[in-house]
């Protein structure tokens, strides 16, 4: 998943940089704030517009694995094509993005 956005030219920060493993989803995206940066996340929790509002975040990309990793590819190629068409991170500002097989849904 970070050599796919690298490769498309986004900066990539790794959260183990920056919190520890076990760190809580609220310290995730308040980091995500903090740094500026939009969240791309495999944990589904962060789809969930009532404990995250899109509005209050630089951006969520939700990659909806559903403990199937064999779809990962799959995944990844839909956000890579979404990712080459809307390259501006303004874009993602105030937006939920949940990656699905199929589709990519946008919340606001």
């Amino acid at each position: 998943m970070v050599d796919l956005l690298q490769e498309t030219g986004h900066e990539v920060l790794l959260f183990q940089n920056y919190l520890p493993f076990d760190s809580s989803d609220e310290a995730a995206i308040a980091k995500a704030q903090e740094l500026g940066a939009i969240l791309v996340s495999l944990n589904g929790d962060f789809a969930d517009i009532v404990t995250y509002p899109p509005t209050k975040y630089s951006g969520i990309i939700s990659i909806q694995l559903r403990n199937h990793p064999e779809i990962i590819d799959v995944l990844m190629q839909m956000l890579s094509k979404y990712l080459l068409y809307y390259h501006d991170m303004e874009h993602y500002k105030g937006k939920l993005l949940i990656v699905e097989t199929d589709k990519i849904r946008v919340r606001q």
